[in-house]
């Protein structure tokens, strides 16, 4: 084979394409080019869990990308930082490990991904994972990535939130991951040894001795080539490094993992994608696909702060020197608060009734801070980081130039479908509710953001507009199906094309309730099966909690059956890990 010809090369290696890296080498068989724009990962903002503010707002490890002025945020443009380093946005994120709801992925298979059911992805997690208290019929105990509980919620702040949630009427629950993702109960991360445990350190590192793997990194990637006589099949990759723009050639496929503002974009200034985008930027269209950049979607969250009334808040813990104590620690004991990501309780539940599973979620913090580090305010507070996380509103990416190095047009819609505004009211109202239970009454203080005065619709629509933020979730650009839209099929294969594969969160038809991570990584993993050719794992049948009902989930065509209804909530989580107890 010639130097510069690989059986696979894959484009970004961020939280799919490390995965695939490590699949797609592990036989030993296959040649793998795997090309990243940014550089190495060894950077103690990126290791140290507690300085995740750090890497998402440095230009050396990520994208800052910039919306257009969004129309209905009140022309805000909107921060959207995406991963430009070895584990991408895994190396760079908040480390929240959350799959979604198993009707997450039912929907996706009802969008036309055929074989994305539930069923179909749960060993994938499986596989993908090493959950801290072993496996069970849900959780992996032998996978790359390591997941746990961060500090066991050694802040009384934590279990009052849950117990809060419990107060006012809702669900507790011992695994949202596992059978049960509605409720209240403890987060978990994907921090192992008290080290960030990104797809870099999981997947790629160890695969990176392999021979028939090449990573080529500060390679930014400017086309696929397209050949055959019909210039329909990808055959390699034109990148720059170093100044020097060379080729690639793939004699197997080209599989893109650039993230879903990278994956449409690169598609795009490579001639595909739609005719009315690709003409105006200067680019001669090589292959139609209406869908490519369409359907963009991303969760919004804002920031619910009070004031705490005890001096138990990480706000006394910001100043200079209890965080050069805090960093001391971790270099030398990988433990303390520089291990955690502090987001160590959660909950999620549904808007109202008639929504056939969660929407919101929180994210409980037992600090009053911004994402970049500062106080919110002086003294101690606590702030729950809450989103509506079903979106209807639907944006785009687009190229604006044939220059590679020129970003692309960003505009998400945000809060375009007045149920994406009333899901929002509902965050603001149902969130007063669970504070104002019995069990904050020690801790809760002035309400400092909403305030006490934001109350009517228009007031909370207002107040909603100036105050979300992302929660840096962007996906679905480059649509999973066989709709018009669709720019792959349910093997990952766009559309129309031969060679070319696109494999990260872009591909999603609709976005999970919940952090991208996860639900990117199991992506990747059952990717990698189909890209081999093999068998995919068998699907498994396992209850979940719908409706305060435990139903088992079941291969599509089948009728699903109803299981037993449990009157006492603790009853069902025991039963749910008892696979005895729902065996046919």
């Amino acid at each position: 084979m010639k130097e510069n010809h690989y059986d696979y090369i894959i484009v970004g290696a961020g939280s799919a394409g490390c995965v695939l890296a490590n699949r797609l080498t592990e036989d030993g068989d296959k040649r793998v080019l795997l090309l990243e724009t940014g550089g190495s990962d060894k950077s103690i903002f990126i290791q140290m869990p507690t300085a995740l503010s750090i890497p998402m707002n440095t230009k050396k490890y990520a994208w800052q990308f910039e919306t257009e002025p969004e129309p209905y945020l009140d022309n805000r443009r909107m921060h959207c930082p995406r991963g430009k380093v070895l584990g991408g946005s895994s190396s760079i994120n908040g480390m929240v490990y959350v799959r979604g709801h198993a009707r997450d992925f039912d929907e996706w298979a009802a969008e036309g991904a055929t074989g994305w059911h539930y069923d179909n992805v749960l060993p994938y997690f499986k596989k993908a994972e090493t959950w801290v208290f072993g496996g069970d019929p849900y959780r992996g105990g032998d996978g790359p990535l390591g997941v746990n509980n961060g500090n066991n919620m050694q802040n009384p702040l934590y279990r009052a939130f849950i117990e809060a949630g419990v107060d006012a009427g809702y669900l507790e629950t011992d695994d949202y991951n596992g059978a049960q993702q509605e409720g209240f109960g403890a987060m978990h991360m994907t921090v192992k040894n008290g080290r960030r445990w990104s797809t870099a350190n999981a997947y790629l590192r160890p695969a990176m001795d392999r021979p028939n793997l090449t990573v080529v990194t500060h390679a930014l990637v400017h086309r696929v080539l397209l050949g055959g006589a019909d210039g329909k099949t990808a055959t390699g990759v034109r990148y720059a490094q170093g100044g020097r723009v060379q080729e690639a050639f793939a004699d197997g496929e080209v599989i893109l993992s650039a993230g879903s503002i990278g994956s449409p974009h690169l598609l795009q200034l490579s001639g595909i994608g739609r005719r009315d985008v690709l003409e105006p930027a200067g680019i001669e269209v090589k292959h139609e696909l209406p869908g490519v950049g369409e359907n963009l979607q991303d969760h919004l969250e804002f920031y619910f702060q009070f004031r705490c009334t005890q001096p138990v808040s990480l706000n006394g813990k910001l100043d200079w020197w209890n965080k050069l104590k805090i960093g001391v620690r971790w270099l030398l004991r990988k433990d303390g608060l520089g291990a955690t990501n502090h987001f160590e309780s959660c909950g999620f539940i549904r808007s109202k009734a008639g929504v056939e599973w969660p929407d919101l979620q929180y994210h409980f913090l037992p600090a009053a801070m911004r994402y970049d580090g500062r106080e919110a305010f002086d003294g101690d507070g606590f702030q729950l980081h809450i989103g509506h996380n079903k979106p209807k509103s639907r944006g785009f990416v687009r190229v604006q130039s044939a220059d590679p190095t020129q970003p692309p047009r960003i505009r998400f819609n945000y809060l375009q479908h007045e149920a994406d505004r009333e899901g929002f009211r509902d965050c603001v109202r149902l969130t007063r509710e669970i504070i104002h239970q019995p069990a904050m009454d020690r801790f809760r203080g002035e309400e400092i953001q909403p305030g006490a005065g934001v109350q009517t619709d228009e007031q909370i629509d207002a107040f909603v507009r100036q105050a979300v933020e992302s929660a840096y979730h962007p996906s679905c650009s480059c649509k999973m199906g066989t709709d018009p839209l669709a720019v792959v099929g349910p093997d990952t294969r766009v559309h129309g094309l031969r060679n070319l594969r696109v494999v990260d969160s872009s591909i999603f038809p609709t976005i999970p309730n919940g952090n991208l991570n996860a639900p990117t990584i199991m992506v990747a993993e059952r990717a990698a099966d189909l890209i081999r050719g093999r068998e995919p794992l068998q699907p498994l049948d396992v209850p979940v909690l719908m409706d305060d009902q435990w139903q088992n989930r079941q291969r599509p065509g089948q009728p699903r059956r109803a299981a037993r209804v449990q009157s006492e909530k603790q009853a069902a989580l025991e039963a749910a890990h008892n696979e005895q107890e729902y065996s046919a």
